[in-house]
């Protein structure tokens, strides 16, 4: 009864959030016509790949480590 009752209320809460007008974002708008969104992607894939690679080298280090072992 109350996996039914939470699911119940997660439906409910989905279609309330999909019930907002399609009036669009003003501010992608606005960046986009002047072309600051792509300053704005490009340093978001910049961050990203700096921690993906940050993450695999501290990956590969603990590997090492655990192998000494």
């Amino acid at each position: 009864m109350k996996k039914l009752f939470s699911l119940i209320i997660l439906l409910l809460s989905f279609t309330v959030t999909m019930a907002q007008d399609d009036a669009g974002v003003e501010m992608a708008d606005v960046m986009r016509s002047s072309g600051k969104i792509y300053v704005v992607v490009s340093t978001l894939v910049i961050v990203f790949i700096g921690l993906a690679i940050y993450l695999f080298s501290i990956d590969r280090r603990l590997k090492k480590i655990e192998n000494e072992k």
